[in-house]
């Protein structure tokens, strides 16, 4: 049977465990999860029946995959201790931490064969976009398991070359920050139009999550969707045309180049 080890018990973590309860895909008493924090672990078994540890040593003793789930920053300190146990034990090693490199997980850890998943905050609600590229070593069973305990937070995705995982994490790493940016604009302007706080909320979200709702389920791009409600002559003509006057194409590409500059940048300084 496989045995999963949680290192870090957050909310990246959490949202992967839920995702995995949820949809049946796991026994509870399959996982165990190591955090620092009594309170977490406390909550993680209170709310998922899992095994914790306050010692990552005792969470991968008998894991056959390992899930990195902690920041950037310390993922090279977390793994100094674990690499004698990960050398001999050989699990599938995944990494949901952003700017640390294939070669540089396996060098820090032992393992060879690892995965790079690329997630994003709405994996908390079972929604979430994930990018995974995986080292040559990775079996097919191996990216199967992969696909299924990343996607119980939602959809995965495989790119091609390491690369893309930069690109991954300008465009959904990131995504739904710009999503809440325009939220946020939208409902400013619409307190600025005379609606009250709550209704422009309200309004604001249902309408954003009934747009995603539509594009999603629909086979048609999203570029005709706009088409279909934008008449000649109407409102929406006018916005659309004030938004593509002000360049927001080329703001949403500039965007995006800028975060994919400092996720290649964040490679870098993290010792890739």
């Amino acid at each position: 049977m496989t045995q999963i080890a949680f290192i870090g018990g957050g909310n990246m973590a959490t949202s992967i465990i839920g995702g995995l309860i949820r949809e049946d895909a796991v026994n509870p008493d399959l996982i165990h999860v190591s955090d620092p924090g009594e309170v977490q672990r406390q909550r993680l078994e209170a709310d998922f029946k899992v095994h914790t540890h306050a010692e990552n040593l005792d969470a991968i003793a008998n894991a056959t995959v390992v899930i990195l789930a902690v920041k950037p920053q310390m993922m090279k300190e977390v793994l100094a201790p674990l690499a004698a146990t990960l050398t001999a034990r050989q699990p599938l090693l995944i990494s949901v931490a952003a700017g640390i490199s294939l070669p540089t997980l396996q060098a820090w850890s032992g393992c060879k064969a690892v995965v790079r998943a690329m997630p994003n905050t709405p994996a908390l609600t079972g929604t979430g976009a994930t990018g995974l590229f995986a080292s040559d070593e990775v079996s097919l069973d191996q990216r199967n398991l992969a696909d299924t305990l990343i996607g119980a937070t939602g959809i995965a995705v495989w790119v091609k070359t390491e690369a893309e995982i930069d690109a991954v994490t300008a465009l959904s790493g990131s995504g739904p920050a710009y999503y809440f940016l325009m939220m946020e604009s939208m409902i400013a302007a619409g307190i600025k139009l005379g609606l009250s706080e709550d209704t422009a909320r309200r309004l604001t979200l249902q309408t954003a999550l009934g747009a995603g709702k539509m594009a999603s389920a629909s086979e048609v791009a999203p570029d005709e969707l706009r088409r279909r409600v934008t008449s000649p002559g109407g409102t929406t003509e006018q916005a659309i045309a004030t938004f593509e006057g002000a360049h927001l194409r080329d703001i949403v590409q500039a965007a995006m180049d800028a975060a994919a500059r400092r996720a290649a940048e964040l490679s870098d300084e993290l010792g890739n």
